[in-house]
């Protein structure tokens, strides 16, 4: 087996995910065993500066050019402390998987722009500090091939969850939340994979701004309030929840401008219940998912990972809206359930440098399969 990292920062900003693994194999072959898994901190000033660039008119061609270096050499500080940690030397490490800081994407083209993304965190830069090849920029191969470059994990899900005897839903509750569905006894191109809606995003910006606390810790502020009906109505009318697959979403629809004008629209109503009500619209937003892809759930199993499963009353409400099927944590598969996602980047970097495609066509929309990422070998 050989060492690996993976590197996953996410739309929610909440910290960078570093996960080290001994990888063995390839495809439904791999071999994951997970020697260390941290989450750092972004510190509150990079974090605003970040947060500067998801909008066009507060986004500075300066700060974007530097927070690419600046985040490659903050990555890079977080690798080193991790193998510090394990005794592990930088020269035995095979590789590092870096997904990067999405900054924004464009799915499918507009009147005036081409379908394209924007991930900060130069692989060139993180590999000749830590002196370890580094695969990053994943998602352009399948966006140039008529691809939306999103859900990538949902390769990693088929490789590690698939079942012949169970049906799964792998369901990642980050900033935005997604689906892999994985019938039994599926193959790649069976595998149906999409974002539901607004997973945290929208739930920790009304925490942040009524409460200032960075997130509703197990959600215990949204079981002490009742929902705001008008607003639940309003967000269930949102046209992206029944639109079909393959589609991805992220800031540009669901980030802090709609959440700001949501807050304002109901700012007399008592806070506890807009936390309330937006976190019902996440688990109303992932059961119309479910939905879309299987109309009977029952024999059904949802595992969830990301930051979303430690809102435990989110997935109770989830569990009440679909109680045909039975809600899981990665955590009950041995695996942390905010470690899943930069696992899955050290699946797809192996393959990657295996020289094999890992998208998954009927997930992303492209025409073919194509081999992603980007490498950046040193000496």
């Amino acid at each position: 087996m050989k060492i690996a990292i993976g590197i996953m920062s996410g739309t929610s900003l909440d910290g960078v995910d570093v996960v080290v693994v001994k990888i063995k194999g390839t495809f439904t072959d791999s071999q994951i065993e997970v020697i260390d898994f941290k989450t750092f901190p972004i510190n509150r000033e990079m974090k605003a500066r970040i947060k500067a660039q998801f909008l066009p008119a507060t986004s500075d061609i300066k700060s974007l050019t530097s927070l690419n270096f600046e985040i490659s050499q903050l990555y890079a500080k977080y690798v080193k402390t991790i193998l510090r940690a394990n005794n592990i030397e930088a020269n035995d490490v095979s590789f590092v998987a870096s997904h990067g800081q999405t900054i924004y994407h464009i799915p499918v083209k507009t009147t005036t722009e081409v379908a394209s993304t924007l991930q900060l965190g130069d692989g060139s830069v993180l590999a000749n500090i830590l002196k370890i090849n580094t695969i990053s920029n994943f998602r352009t191969a399948d966006i140039a091939l008529g691809g939306q470059g999103a859900p990538l994990v949902p390769y990693a899900d088929f490789c590690l969850f698939k079942s012949d005897k169970t049906n799964r839903i792998m369901l990642n509750i980050g900033g935005i939340s997604n689906i892999t569905y994985l019938k039994k006894g599926a193959k790649l191109d069976d595998v149906i994979a999409f974002d539901t809606g607004p997973g945290n995003m929208i739930i920790n910006y009304f925490v942040e701004k009524l409460y200032q606390i960075p997130y509703d810790n197990q959600g215990l502020i949204a079981r002490s309030g009742k929902i705001v009906e008008p607003l639940l109505k309003e967000l269930l009318a949102d046209s992206y929840l029944q639109q079909l697959p393959p589609k991805t979403t992220g800031r540009e629809r669901y980030g802090d401008f709609y959440a700001e004008q949501l807050l304002n629209k109901y700012q007399n109503c008592p806070k506890e219940d807009l936390v309330a009500t937006v976190t019902h619209f996440t688990a109303e937003a992932i059961k119309t998912g479910c939905k879309l892809v299987a109309s009977d759930l029952t024999d059904f199993e949802l595992i969830a990972s990301g930051g979303g499963a430690h809102n435990l009353y989110l997935l109770e409400i989830i569990q009440k809206l679909m109680p045909e099927l039975k809600v899981l944590t990665t955590a009950d598969f041995k695996m942390d359930v905010d470690a899943k996602e930069a696992i899955a980047f050290t699946i797809l970097g192996n393959e990657t440098l295996r020289g094999k495609p890992s998208n998954v066509k009927s997930a992303t929309g492209a025409r073919e399969p194509v081999i992603l990422g980007q490498i950046s070998f040193v000496k």
